[in-house]
């Protein structure tokens, strides 16, 4: 089943290098075409990522030719700082730059990311001891703010120390880790999506949501970025208090999820049919899921639920939730959400749900786990 899955895909996104060109998609606007963008949002390097599976899956020269096209396209960002006062410098590079390191040792690929994880540091913010999420420095609203994507963009900076030597990448990262634990996931294991602090003490403020259904609630692409960024977080730093995080944030992804296994767009949310899903959130937190699944023993209960729900959420999603080769809908899983709060493509495709249905599905069948960490 899996290896159709991934046949499947891996056609769609061929079809994709010559309809998008040297442009990268972001969100369908009309739940069957991607937007295309000249690499200036923050999800490009999401598409970049997808033809360095398929080229690791295939071997086909094409998806390798595309992928390091867009690569040069990430030099020429990285050199000119496109849009980029942000933290998903993260998402842009390891799937970009990073990747074409990790499958072809390409010397140049390094270099650029670690100027890469150069930048992500220049958004380190020493009075509050956190990694600003978003805006300039000393910004007024976001001068202080830390949300929990940036779980996803830290192994940027635990690859930068791990190749480099250099612990500072490390430290600033097992800072921003710990103040998430502590500050974004509460007491009963679920998640805020955004925390603010004072930007010139620290001090604690409040928590709060920019995408999810309220402030208290609990936003699913929120959860699995938690699940995912603290395994992956305990894979690069080594403390078991992040495994032990992203186990219970697991543990309450799984115990709500509706009856086909894909999750809706919050977990507050009525769960009746016009409510909203994310597809996205249930392909992110099924890789997180088998990330964490792989620092477990078989003695661990929490395994055999790991495996059981992602073979459930990615079996639906194949199934249910995957547009007809025949048809000319342009991605890979159906009904994602950007964000339903804002009005913002609340029911279409978008990049990384497709990137991450098909990392779940590399990983399922050939064990290839994405480009986060070195192998």
């Amino acid at each position: 089943m899996w290896a159709r899955a991934i046949e499947q895909a891996v056609e769609q996104t061929k079809r994709n290098i010559e309809r998008f060109g040297d442009q990268f998609p972001h969100v369908s606007a009309d739940g069957k075409h991607y937007v295309l963008n000249p690499n200036t949002d923050w999800t490009d390097g999401f598409w970049t990522g997808m033809l360095w599976l398929c080229y690791e899956y295939t071997g086909e020269k094409a998806f390798r030719d595309a992928a390091v096209r867009t690569v040069d396209s990430f030099r020429q960002r990285l050199q000119v700082g496109t849009n980029l006062d942000h933290h998903d410098i993260g998402f842009l590079y390891s799937l970009s730059s990073k990747a074409g390191w990790i499958v072809e040792k390409d010397v140049e690929a390094r270099q650029l990311t670690l100027q890469a994880a150069d930048a992500l540091m220049k958004r380190w913010r020493e009075k509050p001891r956190l990694i600003q999420a978003w805006g300039r420095e000393n910004d007024p609203e976001n001068g202080g703010r830390i949300i929990i994507d940036c779980m996803m963009n830290l192994p940027l900076l635990y690859w930068a120390a791990e190749q480099t030597g250099d612990e500072k990448y490390r430290e600033a990262a097992g800072i921003h880790a710990e103040k998430s634990r502590r500050f974004l996931v509460r007491g009963d294991d679920s998640s805020y999506h955004t925390f603010y602090f004072d930007p010139a003490t620290g001090e604690a403020v409040r928590g709060g949501t920019h995408q999810g259904y309220r402030d208290g609630s609990t936003w699913t692409r929120g959860q699995a970025w938690g699940i995912y960024g603290f395994a992956l977080a305990y894979r690069g730093l080594g403390r078991p208090e992040f495994l032990e995080t992203s186990k219970r944030m697991a543990k309450y992804f799984i115990d709500r999820l509706p009856e086909d296994h894909v999750v809706y767009w919050d977990f507050d949310v009525p769960q009746v049919p016009e409510s909203k899903r994310d597809s996205s959130a249930s392909a992110i937190a099924a890789c997180g899921m088998l990330e964490l699944a792989g620092h477990l023993g078989q003695d661990d209960p929490l395994k055999a639920d790991l495996m059981e729900a992602v073979t459930q959420s990615i079996s639906s999603l194949a199934q249910n939730y995957t547009p007809d080769l025949d048809s000319d809908e342009e991605g890979l899983i159906r009904r994602g959400s950007y964000s339903v709060r804002t009005g913002l493509s609340p029911d279409d495709y978008t990049i990384w749900g497709d990137y991450y249905y098909l990392e779940a599905l590399m990983r399922l069948e050939k064990g290839i786990p994405g480009y986060w960490y070195s192998r």
